[in-house]
């Protein structure tokens, strides 16, 4: 078992589910507070309810990359290649736009889940299902962005599931010190610290995405030759050469292989590939400096933080 396959998925996860468990925790101590305590099995039934629809959408990916994978259609391992690379594209998209929503919208998390809880109560026969609602939302975000991600990197079998239970372990012990135990922690801190790693993270799969449209070029130049003229780029004394990503600007994989330790876990973690092109290492600085330089940016704001008492909350120190 390859333990590094589950070291995104978890952090992903963690990061997600530590998102959700805070709006579960308001949510709660709104009930709490209001004395409507009754209402919290519906909290329950939209986290269950959330994590199901989540496990629904993965299976269906699932099936859907199988179904690309046997498939007897002369073009399916090409559209299986720009699947993979779309879907890469569409993970890098959500996932930065998450972080850089979150990062500037967390100070008012607070406020704009408690309003809508209390617009909840106010419809006295349907308080339950607009309670219900609001998890279920909240937990599906998050659930889908994790599953997205997940695909994208194609990752199947037990090391990926074992990440993401690991880090819906981690995000609902978080939740439970915060809001149950009113153990203070530094949130701030903490989505800094993980907002780096998915910055990493989320540059080496910009890394992968653009590998499988070099790969999806290249199967398509090779099986009809009328389409030959899309490989671009074309280092026939090269034994090792790209299609569409230009010539070769790193080659480790003799010294530092990115399959086996500690190369894979730096390839988790911080996108290292042992081998990497121009258009590659374009993409992935380009990521960094764009989307790391506006969440820089956003960090300069304040981010709420739970205080010990699990029905208020405080700013911390800049």
């Amino acid at each position: 078992m390859n333990f590094s396959e589950a070291i995104p998925t978890f952090v992903i996860t963690l990061r997600e589910g530590v998102e959700a468990a805070l709006v579960v925790g308001i949510v709660l101590a709104c009930l709490k507070k209001s004395e409507q305590s009754h209402l919290n099995s519906w909290v329950y039934t939209g986290i269950a309810a959330g994590i199901a629809a989540s496990a629904c959408v993965a299976a269906l990916f699932n099936q859907l990359f199988d179904a690309l994978s046997t498939s007897n259609q002369p073009y399916a391992p090409v559209i299986k290649q720009l699947f993979e690379g779309s879907l890469g594209i569409v993970a890098i998209a959500m996932l930065s736009w998450m972080l850089i929503w979150m990062t500037q919208q967390a100070r008012f998390l607070k406020a704009e889940v408690e309003g809508a809880v209390t617009a909840a109560l106010t419809e006295n026969t349907n308080a339950g299902w607009g309670i219900f609602g609001l998890i279920f939302i909240a937990v599906l975000r998050e659930g889908f962005e994790t599953v997205i991600f997940v695909s994208a990197q194609f990752q199947q079998g037990l090391s990926p599931a074992l990440g993401a239970l690991g880090g819906l372990t981690g995000a609902a012990i978080i939740g439970a010190l915060l809001f149950k135990w009113g153990v203070k922690i530094d949130l701030r801190q903490f989505f800094k610290f993980m907002g780096i790693l998915l910055l990493l993270i989320v540059a080496g799969l910009a890394v992968s995405a653009l590998k499988h449209f070099d790969q999806a070029a290249a199967i398509l130049s090779q099986m009809d030759s009328k389409y030959a003229a899309i490989c671009v780029y074309f280092d026939r004394s090269a034994d090792i050469h790209s299609c569409i990503l230009g010539p070769m600007v790193w080659n480790a994989a003799a010294i530092l292989p990115d399959r086996q330790f500690p190369g894979i876990v730096l390839k988790s973690l911080f996108g290292y590939r042992d081998r990497l092109y121009l258009l590659q290492a374009v993409g992935y600085i380009l990521f960094l400096v764009t989307v790391g330089g506006i969440y820089f940016q956003k960090l300069g704001g304040k981010t709420t933080v739970p205080s010990k008492n699990p029905q208020s909350f405080q700013e911390p120190t800049s």
